[in-house]
């Protein structure tokens, strides 16, 4: 085996983890997200034309935000300040803000400001960031795993372009994988390494669509296998211990009709055949966030207003599950599946929601009626309609009036069934004199 890996004399650069070191410099070689970045959509045509504005990133770990925004910066050949937000504070803004306006004013250079976790800045950081932002003196990339809409300030939000990144599929994963074992200048070539067809596979399925997360994987697997006859030889179980969960005890196929299995054993109230199909799943090398995040969906689908607490039981076993870990964890999830098994079944929940979701989609009447618009700062007419609003508790808690757009004013979305805590919300219903 050689050990003179690299080419490079920067024992720096040689001491950077895989994934650091396939990290793409081009479009061409990144990984994933061809939503965002195909031939002609919206993000490549403003990448290529250097008419980037300022944007955000949201997306799960390892999916390539940070990577996408150092490609961006060099292909435009910007200046790239990279800060986090929990370690950085308004003096490292400001320090950054005025470098930028320097380098544009001396130079026309553009600074791209690429802001890891940026969810996590207060709203004083985030003011000191914002004029910067309206004014161009930095491009502003924000990179986040929360739902910037509700973690970060509107300010910020609402002067930025957001995309969405999705998880990499377990073909994109595999396929950087082996790359990264025949790149003998930056990846693992040099150690011409035999990584098994099952172990690759392994590796990309249970990385859980991280890249960083595969190739921090493979890498360990490699660098802690001693070679046999001078050959390092990476079998599943090599791939299992580096990446630290077992490999599923069944193939793609079985694994979906388990999982179809338990769904539907959870909506047709048998709970001992939901709790073979978990343990069965869990058993087999499945995480059991996916179990409890099925059950958190199934919950709202197939129990619903039939019992609402079903819904809290099983987020309150995902929140046990995530502070107990495995296997202790595992009780709560037991307890919250037999609960959503016994309680009482109303689909009424999802038809709402796909009802109200068709008509948001092709309705587009936001004629909202005069006297629910805010009307704050209206002229006199506008208070003079906001006047005809009906307050509900100055009518004992509730008054009939429209509040759909006039042309939904006779949709009805939910409908209580019969069944479980919906009876109550019917004879509720009833009580006060609801037309529907």
């Amino acid at each position: 085996m050689t050990m003179d890996l690299f080419d490079f004399n920067d024992n720096e650069e040689r001491a950077k983890p895989l994934a650091e070191r396939m990290r793409a410099s081009t479009l061409k070689d990144f990984v994933g997200q061809s939503h965002l970045i195909a031939e002609g959509s919206l993000l490549r045509r403003a990448i290529s034309l250097d008419r980037l504005g300022s944007c955000i990133f949201w997306g799960p770990p390892g999916c390539g935000k940070t990577t996408l925004a150092n490609i961006i910066a060099a292909q435009t050949n910007g200046s790239f300040v990279k800060l986090n937000a929990v370690s950085s504070g308004v003096a490292d803004v400001k320090k950054a803000v005025e470098k930028a306006r320097d380098d544009l004013r001396m130079f026309g250079k553009k600074t791209y400001l690429m802001l890891d976790e940026c969810h996590r800045f207060n709203k004083t950081q985030s003011d000191s960031l914002l004029p910067a932002i309206e004014q161009g003196t930095i491009l502003f990339i924000g990179s986040t795993t929360e739902n910037p809409y509700a973690s970060m300030t509107p300010a910020i939000v609402s002067r930025c372009r957001v995309f969405h990144f999705e998880p990499l599929t377990s073909a994109e994963i595999r396929g950087a994988l082996v790359r990264a074992l025949t790149d003998k200048r930056k990846g693992l070539g040099a150690y011409e390494a035999l990584v098994d067809d099952d172990a690759l596979d392994h590796l990309a399925v249970t990385a859980g669509g991280d890249l960083r997360t595969a190739y921090n994987a493979l890498e360990l697997a490699v660098l802690t296998t001693a070679p046999e006859d001078g050959k390092i030889h990476v079998t599943l179980s090599d791939a299992e211990q580096s990446i630290q969960r077992k490999a599923l005890s069944y193939n793609e196929d079985l694994y979906y009709d388990i999982l179809s299995a338990f769904c539907k054993s959870l909506r047709g109230s048998d709970a001992n055949a939901a709790l073979y199909y978990a343990m069965r799943l869990i058993e087999g090398g499945c995480d059991p966030l996916l179990v409890l995040r099925r059950l958190i969906a199934h919950s709202s689908e197939d129990v619903g207003m039939a019992d609402p607490r079903a819904l809290l039981m099983s987020v309150a076993a995902l929140t046990a599950y995530q502070n107990m870990g495995y296997p202790e964890g595992l009780l709560p999830l037991t307890e919250a599946i037999v609960y959503v098994c016994e309680a009482a079944k109303s689909n009424t929940v999802v038809l709402a929601m796909n009802a109200a979701r068709a008509d948001a989609k092709n309705n587009r009447d936001d004629d909202i009626p005069k006297y629910l618009r805010d009307n704050s700062y209206g002229s006199k007419e506008m208070k003079a309609d906001s006047a005809r609003y009906k307050y509900p508790h100055d009518y004992g808690g509730y008054v009939e009036q429209q509040y759909l757009p006039d042309s939904l004013k006779d949709r009805v979305y939910y409908t209580p069934s019969d069944k479980g805590y919906e009876k109550a919300v019917r004879e509720l219903r009833k009580r006060k004199g609801k037309k529907r």
